[in-house]
């Protein structure tokens, strides 16, 4: 008989097992849990900014200037910082991995390629932990979970480099776009923005995180679709506290006034963290193990079948 046949039983009186749901979640916060996440973009966006200001805590050094008169400092090769955040009885060990600026040479040939392969070396270190003889009795997980695409705004279009770089992303990790320093357009331009951006997206066939299942109920269905409708996430980031109606808020002042970054008349900050923080932080890490680390670990394990064929001696 199908499972999806059988027919379904109560019990005549009290069992318990339906508490196996607090047992489950009892030993889920003994053993914390990983979010791995990359950020990618041009040079000056504020991407270390972003990753402090989402989860309210300064994790990473801003590569901004140190005064008004010097460069921009740059990230010159991949760099990994690790942290364990509690809230509220949970950990949350989070890896967040920052990139070189793309894009930002005079040849940008392939300058995805490191990019690419890190994200493919974490999916490569994790199979080669899952396939030896004695394994760990939980692996040590440092497959990217969710990839932060940032984009400058300039208020046009995309680059071509922008979505030579998301296409090949978007073939390895979740990927999130978000419009950076936001506040430097007027509502005006950044709508224009965001729909010039989302039907290029469409035109050049980038599918983007996040994707819907069979397991989807229709909640689940109606908030992804309200996702992809807002997708790029237009944001600004900040650490300060600056002071609205007699209240420290997060945000910034400029000549115009001041941005407060959890208002969300001002930025999608607010629906950028939700989104990533909660209602989709599992599915991100469970998206990551499913489709894409799946779809490696299938053309390797093929490929290492293949192998063996060849190298078996004639009979």
């Amino acid at each position: 008989m199908a499972a999806a046949d059988t027919e379904e039983i109560r019990a005549t009186s009290y069992v318990g097992f339906d508490s196996i749901t607090q047992q489950i979640e009892h030993k889920l916060l003994k053993r914390g849990f990983q979010f791995n996440v990359i950020v990618v973009g041009q040079t000056g966006l504020g991407k270390s900014t972003m990753i402090n200001t989402i989860f309210a805590s300064h994790l990473i050094d801003s590569k901004g200037r140190l005064g008004s008169d010097e460069p921009v400092r740059q990230t010159t090769e991949i760099q990994t910082e690790s942290h364990v955040i509690t809230e509220n009885g949970v950990r949350l060990r989070l890896n967040i991995v920052d990139t070189p600026g793309y894009g930002d040479q005079i040849n940008n040939e392939n300058c995805w390629d490191p990019i690419v392969k890190y994200i493919k070396d974490q999916h490569s270190a994790y199979l080669r932990k899952e396939l030896t003889a004695v394994r760990d009795r939980y692996i040590q997980d440092t497959r990217i979970h969710c990839c932060l695409f940032f984009i400058n705004p300039t208020g046009h279009s995309l680059r071509p480099i922008d979505i030579i770089v998301m296409k090949k992303l978007s073939e390895v990790v979740n990927v999130v776009p978000v419009i950076a320093k936001s506040d430097s357009l007027t509502l005006d331009e950044r709508d224009a923005f965001k729909q010039r951006i989302r039907a290029e997206l469409m035109y050049h066939n980038i599918v983007l995180y996040p994707f819907d299942t069979d397991e989807n109920d229709p909640e689940e269905l109606r908030l992804n679709e309200d996702i992809r409708n807002m997708i790029p996430f237009a944001v600004v980031g900040s650490e300060r506290n600056v002071i609205i109606e007699g209240k420290p808020v997060r945000g910034r002042k400029n000549r115009w006034g001041v941005i407060n970054i959890e208002d969300e008349r001002h930025c999608e900050f607010v629906y950028l963290r939700n989104f990533l923080t909660r209602t989709h932080l599992q599915d991100l890490i469970e998206t990551t193990a499913q489709i894409h680390y799946e779809a490696f670990r299938s053309k390797q394990l093929l490929a290492l079948k293949e192998n063996a064929k060849e190298q078996r001696p004639a009979a």
